[in-house]
């Protein structure tokens, strides 16, 4: 039986929803990227600022849904400085909205997605591992 969950929004889902559903999403992410970072701190943007836009040479910043920044080590394998260079997740609000709007599908899989991809392409793995996360179930996701 194919179960769907579908969420009522009466308006665009605001920065707190989008928060709630990545978290959410977060615990439930593969292992095989969860090994990869202790803690993962998600944010939420309205949509790419110029530099970002400029430094990924972005066509259209509705383009990219989120991005990967990893926080600073003193050295390779040796512990971060400081509280705040966590690594962060952005995930921009408005092309989320809008490629939930093109497509149709749940919002909650377009993020959960989103992170994977994004998280996947950071720490450089394959396009077809990538493809396999996302659509396996994985850990009760469906």
């Amino acid at each position: 039986m194919n179960q769907q969950i579908l969420m009522n929004f009466s308006k665009a889902p605001t920065d707190d929803d989008l928060s709630i559903i990545a978290n959410e999403q977060l615990e439930n992410l593969p292992d095989e990227l969860n090994e990869f970072f202790e803690e993962l701190i998600i944010q939420i943007e309205d949509i790419p600022d110029e530099t970002t836009e400029s430094d990924l040479e972005l066509e259209d910043p509705f383009d990219l849904l989120a991005l990967y920044k990893a926080g600073k080590e003193i050295a390779p394998g040796v512990e971060k400085k400081a509280a705040n260079d966590d690594d962060v997740l952005i995930l921009y609000r408005r092309p989320i909205l809008d490629a939930w709007c093109e497509t149709g599908e749940d919002l909650t899989h377009i993020i959960r997605e989103a992170m994977i991809e994004e998280i996947g392409n950071h720490f450089d793995f394959s396009d077809e591992d990538i493809e396999e996360m996302t659509t396996r179930h994985y850990q009760g996701m469906l």
